[in-house]
């Protein structure tokens, strides 16, 4: 895009009154309905009548007292009772006020004519759009049409509703299966076209036409959900707006149009009457935000760059750029300054007058920008500058607002309103605006530029662009607009369930994600997307497949890649076996597959944030109670909540498997937990890039768009390693890292091809087969696309898993047909892969039916930290083994392995050796203690027990019971569950007390083996104990050591 003059059609006015019409046209006066009520009816019904009304209003009066009644007989305050009057109050004050602005519409629309003579000199801005503007007409004829159709269009949504939206509604939802619409009526008040105005097109091949549209109905839609006894609907509604209709390509053959483009220029404006239990909606503050919510949705389908496309004729060329036209060019919106600002902060109830802290808001259509906050200024400096694509002139306006920042309600300043024709007629506008509904002017350099279809003058873009100081962003040199049309046979989910797929694309540092199409592997989105690239020469777009709620990635292997196989050629002619390709002995994936890794996110903690929370009105200040969002290749995660804390501590960890796919980007935001809607606390953004590069990232990072705070955030890139020889060590060092709010941690990467399968049976009655497949470890599985008609099915997929506890966790495999159930199955153990070559099975599998065999992959990798903070010594004979370290400080660099994985491992498995250490006569018990300094808590780990003396008859039922000394209260004491009838139980379960490590070392840990003395006894049998002394043990290793047992007299630790 470069800098140019402007060529186009001149502005025109838009939205103003026009002429008054014949007042010989008025509309036919309605029949009078005769009063059912009038004379001549007889005295006896009509007395009758009135006595039940009065008894009824009576009713509903005494009906009013059962809350006072109900809520002195359980003894509640008074304030409940004032409570919920005043809410009851604020909905009918709401209610009401819809009420009047639904009647005087009504009114005015009724008698337009009437009331357009009787203010025709009074004030023009009551007076349609059709009055003063000779181009702007009023189209009584297309209201007549629209009127005479209403009632037939009222058939056609009823029907819609009935057949289509009501089974879909009801398939979303388990609960919505007794959803249905128990009326549907467009009412007797169609819409009304106030104003048509035709715009010379900006090609012949197309007619502009701006609609000033009306709709005051009497609508009502009311929803039942029969199993729940739910009904709620709408009953009236307002709409007003400028609806835009374009009429392209004209064409030589009828119907003479090929496609009707329709959009909202600005935002409507929506006013919604609501009946039953969307009543609540009416209530004070849910009002607006209900309204404003379902003008968003209207926002993000028919308002601009969104249109509505209706093609007229078959195959018409261009759809996409009829869908996504590009932009008629770019406005650069400089925001210099403002001056003259009104000043809106008070002190000591208004006695002091202060100044403002301002900021604006700009906006053109759906683009909107904040600029920083200015504090205490009534003449700020900004100079900020803006890029804003412009897809329609005349009709769109650049809008600036000016408010103060406030903690809780910002003041508004004013606010001005150019249309973007006027940019364009001057190519540069630099000029002072002044603000409508307050005071003051804000300065403004607005430069048009025009897109140019061809790289001719790309450099000399560049070079200027180099020369030219922007901020928050550097300038853009081009734009990138993508039309996202559709897939097909995308991979399918678990269970044979349909995915909802949706679209990630990155370039660079921004990234866009389309809207989520859910049950479906063949998604049509048929959007748009629009990118500002500052230099097309080096920056690259990536595109990814997602599925939302998904707890593994799809890598499906590229066609045409080598070693992919042709379906077809899996069916070659009968009889000749000579051109039949030999049967595969190992499997061919993509070179994508397997590389992927595991990005470990420790969100530890965050500082200054800002405080939400207020109480008594705002005059007491409060704190918040935060917590983190995380969002990374289509997954979402959430922290706990602290509370009442600005500067919590989360210490949570998170496991995701990425790509080196380039523009991924972790998303970080930060709320304050609310009873209605949590507050915005900052957010930030890291490249995965920088992480995956870099393999470790410890930074302190600031949090945008907030005045203050800071986030700490440590992430890990675990690269998967084709040996088991760490596996142990990683384990224990995922007991002794894992945090008390955290999943437990990954020790390995599955990694599974679906090449083929062969031989399948057929079932009886079938004669073809429709294979899938279904891969599922734990609680996540993946499902395979379907292929016809086939019992050689080729897949060619990937999917990976992430494995806590790879020695007993196994992969199951099912192939099933469409139809026809499972045709066999296969489990796996991955305790197989961890004696494999490389950890790494790839041969053709006997599915478990005897018939049929499936050709995979399967690949095992092992994920060990390289910044746990295990520090591995040297190890000997004597009981001060090898230690984990603590954390380094904050301000440190990242922890250091200082000696070799084989002598972490040589020290574990001689720690473990029964030989160095023989049982006591009572027993031994297995711990590991540690402190952790990055929570700040003491770790016991309680392992097991081996030789345990038996008493009886029985083996006994042990537990382990830990108590920290001195206290002897329920605070410090921690005990295992119970394991039934076994000598050497295991229980592998984590203790934490939070305490200072010098607190820590004054403490004795009284470790005490119990079992029930039986089932109808409260007793317990003491096994033996130990009690170590924590000040003679060094904390700061994590090493796994046995104890032996002593009885209740001899308590010393071995």
């Amino acid at each position: 895009m470069e800098r140019s003059p402007g060529e186009g059609p001149s502005p025109s006015p838009m939205d103003q009154p026009s002429a008054p019409s014949d007042p010989t046209d008025q509309p036919p006066a309605a029949h009078a309905k005769p009063d059912p009520g009038s004379g001549g009816q007889p005295a006896g019904p009509g007395a009758a009548g009135e006595a039940l009304a009065v008894l009824t209003s009576f009713g509903r009066r005494l009906l009013v007292l059962i809350p006072v009644y109900l809520a002195g007989a359980v003894g509640l305050s008074v304030g409940f009772v004032l409570f919920g009057l005043a809410l009851y109050l604020g909905w009918r004050r709401v209610r009401d006020e819809k009420e009047r602005s639904l009647r005087a519409a009504r009114q005015l629309l009724d008698d337009e004519e009437q009331l357009t003579a009787k203010t025709l000199y009074m004030s023009h801005r009551e007076l349609p759009a059709w009055v003063s503007f000779p181009d702007v007409e009023k189209a009584e004829w297309l209201n007549k049409i629209v009127a005479q159709v209403w009632p037939f269009l009222g058939q056609y949504m009823e029907k819609l509703l009935a057949e289509t939206v009501a089974p879909a509604v009801r398939g979303s939802n388990p609960h919505l299966q007794t959803f249905t619409f128990t009326r549907v009526e467009l009412g007797e008040k169609p819409l009304r076209i106030i104003g048509v105005k035709v715009h010379p097109g900006q090609r012949k091949e197309q007619i502009l036409l701006d609609l000033n549209i009306s709709y005051v109905g009497d609508v009502q839609i009311d929803v039942e959900v029969k199993k729940y006894f739910c009904k709620a609907g709408v009953k009236g509604m307002q709409l007003h707006g400028v609806l835009r209709v374009i009429l392209e390509p004209l064409i030589g053959d009828l119907p003479f149009v090929g496609a009707v483009s329709m959009f909202f220029i600005r935002r409507p404006t929506l006013d919604i009457n609501w009946t039953g239990m969307t009543n609540l909606l009416d209530i004070p503050g849910l009002s607006s935000l209900s309204d404003t919510m379902i003008m968003d949705s209207i926002a993000a389908f028919l308002v601009l760059p969104n249109r509505l496309l209706v093609p007229l004729v078959p195959d018409l060329q261009d759809v996409a750029q009829l869908r996504s036209p590009l932009p008629r060019g770019i406005i650069r919106i400089h925001l210099l300054a403002a001056r003259g600002l009104s000043s809106k902060d008070k002190y000591v109830k208004g006695l002091i007058e202060g100044k403002s802290d301002p900021y604006a808001l700009v906006r053109l259509g759906t683009q909107t920008f904040c600029s920083r906050v200015i504090d205490e200024e009534l003449n700020p400096q900004w100079g900020e500058t803006y890029e804003v694509m412009v897809h329609e002139v005349p009709g769109q306006e650049i809008e600036v607002e000016v408010f103060d920042k406030d903690p809780d309600k910002d003041d508004f300043l004013g606010r001005m309103k150019l249309d973007v024709g006027k940019v364009l007629q001057a190519s540069v506008l630099d000029d002072w605006f002044p603000l409508q509904g307050g005071q003051g002017q804000v300065h403004l350099r607005l430069e048009w530029l025009s897109l140019l279809s061809d790289a001719e003058k790309l450099e000399q873009v560049l070079q200027w662009n180099w020369g030219v100081s922007s901020r928050p962003d550097p300038p853009s040199a081009a734009i990138l607009v993508v039309y996202l049309d559709r897939a097909q046979d995308l991979p399918l989910k678990k269970g044979n369930k349909e995915p909802n797929p949706m679209v990630q694309l990155s370039i660079q540092d921004v990234t866009q994600e389309s809207k989520a199409v859910y049950s479906t592997n063949c998604p049509v989105w048929e959007e748009a997307f629009r990118f500002f690239l500052q230099d097309p020469q080096s920056q690259e777009l990536d595109v990814q497949i997602l599925y939302l709620d998904s707890s593994e990635i799809c890598f499906p292997t590229v066609p045409g890649c080598p070693g992919a196989w042709d379906v077809d050629s899996e069916n070659p002619q009968r009889g000749s076996s000579v051109d039949a390709p030999p049967r595969p002995c190992h499997t061919t994936p993509d070179s994508q597959f397997g590389t992927e890794h595991v990005l470990r996110i420790h969100v530890l903690e965050a500082q200054d944030l800002i405080a939400k929370d207020r109480f008594l009105g705002g005059l007491v200040k409060g704190k918040s109670d935060p917590y983190v969002k995380l969002k990374l290749a289509g997954r979402s995660f959430r922290s706990h909540v602290v509370r009442e804390d600005l500067n919590p501590r989360w210490n949570e960890v998170f496991e995701v498997i990425v790509t080196s796919v380039p523009g991924q980007e972790l998303e970080v935001e930060v709320f304050d937990k609310d009873l209605d809607k949590d507050d915005f606390l900052g957010r930030c953004k890291v490249r995965l890039t920088t992480v995956l590069n870099s393999g470790f990232l410890d930074e302190w990072l600031t949090l945008e768009d907030v005045p203050s705070g800071r986030l700490h955030l440590r992430l890990e890139r675990l690269t998967p390693r084709p040996t088991a020889a760490e596996l142990e060590e990683v384990l224990q060092v995922n007991s002794l890292i894992q945090t008390q709010k955290s999943a437990e941690l990954a020790a390995a990467l599955l990694s599974i091809y679906m090449e083929r399968a062969e031989d399948l049976p057929l079932r009886k009655g079938t004669k073809h087969l429709s294979p899938y497949a279904t891969l599922t470890v734990g609680d996540s599985s993946h499902k395979t696309k379907t292929i016809s008609q086939t019992s050689a099915p080729v897949w060619d997929e990937s999917a990976s898993f992430l494995i806590r506890k790879p020695h007993t966790e196994s992969l199951e495999l099912q192939v099933r047909g469409e139809g026809t159930g499972v045709l066999g199955s296969l489990s796996l153990p991955l305790s197989e892969l961890l004696v494999a070559d490389q950890l790494c099975l790839d041969r053709w599998f006997t599915l478990s039916s005897g018939q049929g065999q499936v050709l995979l992959r399967a690949q095992l990798g092992i994920l060990v930290s390289q910044h746990s903070g295990v520090e591995a010594h040297s190890h000997s004979y004597s009981h001060s083994s090898s230690s984990l370290s603590e954390e380094p400080e904050l301000s440190g660099g990242p922890p250091h392995i200082t000696s070799s994985a084989p002598e972490l491992r040589q020290r574990l498995t001689h720690v473990d050796s029964p030989l160095e250490a023989p049982a006591g006569p009572l027993g031994q018990v297995k711990l590991t203690l540690w402190y952790y300094s990055e929570e700040r808590k003491l770790v016991s780990i309680v392992h097991g027990c081996r030789s345990l003396r038996q008493n009886g008859r029985d083996p006994p039922d042990p537990y382990v019971s830990l108590l920290l000394l001195p206290d002897k209260n329920r605070g410090t004491k921690r005990r295992t569950s119970q394991k039934k009838r076994t000598l050497s139980p295991e229980f592998n379960e984590r203790f934490e007390w939070e305490l200072p490590l010098d607190e820590a070392q004054r403490r004795k840990l009284d470790v005490s083996v119990k079992s029930n003395s039986s089932f109808m006894s409260r007793e317990r049998e003491l096994l033996g104990k130990v009690q170590l002394d924590l000040a003679e043990t060094d904390l700061s290793q994590g090493v796994a050591r046995w104890y032996d047992l002593m009885d209740n007299k001899d308590k010393g630790s071995s």
